[in-house]
């Protein structure tokens, strides 16, 4: 009786298995066909057959079952050894379900006749296997060192931007949001070493009591000069903090409204000014206006989401009643086509001898004719208006009167840009023209200056040389990066030049004076075609310094957690174009955008030792999956531009189903490629790194995934397993004298600490929100603090908060 009872349990046992394993293999079959209809892959349709038919034989007891799936399997070997090498993130979509299948298989040989040793061992040595698998995914995979880095003292790629504290802060201040006029985001304090990191700990947490319940993701850089620390919140509230425990002192509310908030309510920095500022180099033969003792001698200025410039007392908080009116001016006037929430200052404002400059966000994606992108300065001390210049009309900066309009939808700067007191410019890393998948409506000078870095005369506001990095842009490559100035090596000697990083991946290295390359570039064929193939560019710049971006896709780069998710992705590659970086955006289908417009390098920046001259950039590494939707199917959609949608409609992700009015297609970008049903993306890890590159021979001297999958997962949930595999990031780093890099904006919700000499992580520190901001660092009486403000971010998917921490070591320590 028990062994007929045991030989039924069997019988069940293999026909569940059998079944499921025939079930698997019919799935696999149809999906296979599928992708060898849309010119794919054939292996997943053959793996899917043999599984078919090696269930059935499960199901009918058939010894034969074991050596069909044992094809299968060594099969499955050979084929995922020749697509992906040692690549350990190409064996799991691939291997995963035949590794785990075999195991369980072999545990029911028995029933088939098989002896039990035999079962057993191999059931034994696939155990093995899988858990070694899972050990591997907590090894460093896509770990690179191709250099030494040099020790300090070796370089000096310090830049002379002039003689003020804007330019030559003391070591223990963070003047402006990149530190200085510079913005190399390098600090000189040496207290906290790789060696010593390991004992940071929280020294204070202020928490702002702002977190907005849509677009958060507020990006702050605090300021640090004196005894007080300035930070910023999503709505504009400025806030002066105690240096030595991070107490409120002050904070000035310039009750910024809800409806302003533009895609994301960004804050990113402050400025800061008095008469120490900047360099004695006067922008006027004639002595600058007197300041009244007491009132406003040292400000903070602010560019706020609804459009305006405030400058308030940075002892009191309060307005400074002689800039502007009642201490604010308006960016607003003469703007054009203009609705709540289109023009937004997210970025902060940089001081440039006596003069405030100050760019704004245009949202993208709603209207071709919408807002002007021009660009304003004003007196620092009395907010007049100085000039304004209009990249649609470049070659006047005069201020408009009367009713006349800038140019609608023409380029922005809604960025952090920087600039020089000692050659009175001002570096402007202009954005595209509106509507920015397409271009058949931009004028020849949208077209010339769009997607440029452009250095404006600050006395004048008039061109003085422009870089183009991206001609003719569709794919909204506008440049994100502030840009960070050296002196670079020359025969002639030490040459002013300025540090270009790029979202599509390319770092140049210009003379600042002319811009003109210190590295070459070179104009390389890219694709035609797309729906405008008469306005695409045959070329486009590559430099020869250091390229963020990787080589070019091929279909083994898809990717999923199985084979199932896998081959969708392979058949949405197979049918969408793809001829390359710069394919050309289509109606009929959707092209990849690799990189997409989320990386390389976006507004984080870069960070630059110049003692040891090197740069520390960070960078995303994920395609865009992207297609035209002709205008009457866009209306038969309702795809319709933000002004005219219900204000509490949920948010989405940027470039998903933006209507662009004005121009014959809107658009449906799937940032970083998602699957639909997981969420996972197309692409196999990593999604996002953290390199080191020489200054002086652009070569990479390291490279490494950033972020943890602790907080990533299928489905939105999080795994919570402490293995690198290289997240999106948003945000940059600081770098110090001592070797350190800091960082958090992963989306893994930590901030680490890197040596620089090798790369690895010495410190790590959860965050209570996402960290998605640079961090900065001041000393203070003796004692160095890493700030970073953690906010979180909506795009990114981390939660939201309202924290600025500072960290430290203990006192003695």
């Amino acid at each position: 009786m028990a062994s007929g009872s045991t030989e039924k349990q069997g019988d069940w046992l293999l026909l569940f298995f059998g079944g499921l394993l025939t079930l698997v293999g019919a799935i696999l079959t149809i999906e296979g066909g599928w992708l060898i209809a849309v010119g794919g892959n054939w292996y997943y349709a053959l793996a899917g057959i043999g599984m078919v038919i090696s269930g059935i034989q499960w199901m009918r007891r058939k010894r034969s079952a074991a050596y069909l799936y044992a094809i299968v399997f060594i099969g499955t070997v050979i084929w995922t050894a020749f697509e992906s090498g040692s690549d350990y993130w190409g064996w799991i979509p691939r291997f995963d379900v035949v590794l785990i299948a075999g195991f369980v298989l072999a545990l029911l040989m028995p029933r088939l006749n098989f002896s039990r040793k035999i079962s057993y061992s191999l059931a034994t040595v696939l155990a093995v296997v899988i858990c070694a698998g899972a050990g591997l995914a907590f090894a460093p995979h896509g770990f690179t060192r191709d250099g030494q880095v040099p020790e300090p003292g070796q370089a000096n790629y310090a830049a002379d931007t002039g003689n003020g504290g804007a330019s030559k802060p003391v070591d223990d201040d963070w003047y402006a949001y990149g530190r200085s006029l510079a913005a190399q985001r390098f600090s000189p304090l040496s207290e906290i070493t790789p060696e010593n990191a390991s004992k940071l700990k929280v020294a204070w947490t202020y928490e702002t009591g702002d977190t907005p319940k849509k677009g958060y993701g507020l990006e702050n850089t605090p300021i640090k000069i004196g005894d007080s620390v300035y930070t910023c919140t999503p709505h504009n509230v400025i806030i002066a903090l105690d240096a030595a425990d991070g107490k409120e002192r002050w904070r000035f509310d310039p009750h910024v409204s809800d409806k302003a908030i533009p895609y994301t309510a960004a804050c990113r920095g402050l400025a800061y000014f008095d008469d120490k500022t900047n360099s004695d180099i006067q922008a006027t033969p004639t002595p600058a206006p007197a300041v009244p003792v007491g009132d406003c001698a040292a400000r903070i200025i602010e560019g706020t989401l609804d459009g305006r410039v405030v400058a308030v007392d940075a002892k009191t908080g309060k307005a400074c009643q002689g800039f502007g009116q009642n201490g604010a001016v308006s960016i607003e006037d003469h703007i054009g086509p203009n609705w709540p929430g289109y023009v937004a200052i997210v970025s902060a404002p940089v001081v440039v001898r006596d003069t405030i400059i100050v760019g704004h966000e245009v949202l993208d994606g709603q209207r071709a004719y919408g807002p002007s992108g021009v660009i304003e300065a004003f007196d620092v001390r009395t907010g007049q208006l100085k000039w304004a210049w209009d990249p649609a009309h470049p070659n006047t900066a005069t201020p408009l009167t009367g009713d006349a309009s800038y140019e609608p939808g023409s380029p922005d700067v809604w960025t952090n840009f920087t600039g020089d007191d000692k050659l009175g410019m001002v570096y402007l890393p202009v954005g595209n023209p509106s509507g920015d998948y397409y271009s058949g409506q931009r004028t020849p000078e949208e077209k010339e200056y769009g997607t440029t870095l452009t250095a404006l005369n600050v006395e004048t506001g008039l061109p003085v040389w422009k870089f183009q990095n991206v001609h003719d842009d569709v794919w909204d490559y506008d440049p994100g990066s502030q840009p960070s100035l050296i002196s670079f090596p020359g025969p002639q000697g030490p040459t002013p030049a300025i540090v270009f990083p790029t979202k599509q991946g390319e770092t140049y290295i210009l003379d600042r004076r002319t811009g003109k390359p210190l590295f070459g570039v070179e104009e390389r064929p890219v694709p035609g075609g797309g729906v405008e193939p008469d306005q695409r560019s045959k070329t486009q710049p590559y430099s020869l310094f250091n390229h963020l971006s990787k080589p070019d896709l091929t279909p083994a780069d898809m990717w999923g957690m199985t084979p199932f998710d896998q081959i969708v992705c392979r058949a949405q590659f197979a049918q969408a174009s793809y001829k390359g970086q710069y394919t050309p955006p289509e109606a009929s289908r959707h092209s990849i955008e690799y990189p997409g417009y989320n990386g390389g390098s976006d507004w984080g920046s870069v960070a630059v030792d110049p003692s040891r001259g090197i740069i520390v950039a960070n960078y995303n590494d994920m395609p865009n999956y992207n297609i035209l939707v002709p205008r009457d199917k866009a209306n038969a959609m309702g795809w319709i531009p933000r002004d005219q949608i219900d204000p509490n409609a949920p948010s989405k992700a940027e470039g998903a189903g933006d209507p662009q009015i004005g121009v014959p297609y809107a658009v449906n970008v799937n940032a970083g490629w998602r699957m639909p049903f997981t969420g996972l993306l197309c692409k196999e890890p990593p999604y996002g790194g953290i390199r080191a590159i020489d200054i002086k021979t652009g070569k990479t001297l390291w490279d490494r995934p950033l972020g943890t999958a602790r907080n990533n997962g299928p489905f939105g949930l999080p795994t919570g397993l402490n293995f690198t595999i290289g997240t999106p990031n948003n945000g940059g780093s600081v770098v110090t004298a001592s070797g350190l890099t800091f960082i958090a904006a992963a989306t893994d919700g930590l901030i680490r600490g890197i040596d620089n000499r090798t790369g690895k992580t010495v410190w790590t520190a959860k965050l209570p929100a996402g960290g998605q901001a640079n961090p900065m660092i001041y000393g203070y009486k003796g004692h160095e603090y890493l700030v970073i403000t953690a906010g979180g971010h909506h795009f990114m998917e981390t939660p939201p908060g309202d924290y600025v921490i500072a960290y430290a070591l203990p006192q003695g320590s």
